[in-house]
């Protein structure tokens, strides 16, 4: 059960922590709009380190 309650402090701590960022980034009047933003930035991200690198390119190859 503290497992649980662990883990969801952890995620509580950072919704807020994120919600924190697209305030002090945005400010109150486009706050919403932030949100949207920010959430997808941190979607595209997950997704873009968690996809395996494609097998054409050599490991020593940056992007451009």
């Amino acid at each position: 059960m503290s497992l649980l309650r662990g883990l969801f402090w952890l995620v509580l701590f950072v919704f807020f922590t994120f919600c924190f960022i697209v305030l002090f980034e945005y400010g109150t009047h486009d706050f919403t709009t932030g949100f949207k933003k920010e959430a997808e930035r941190v979607k595209e991200f997950v997704v873009q380190a968690t996809n395996k690198p494609s097998a054409d390119k050599s490991p020593g190859e940056k992007k451009k």
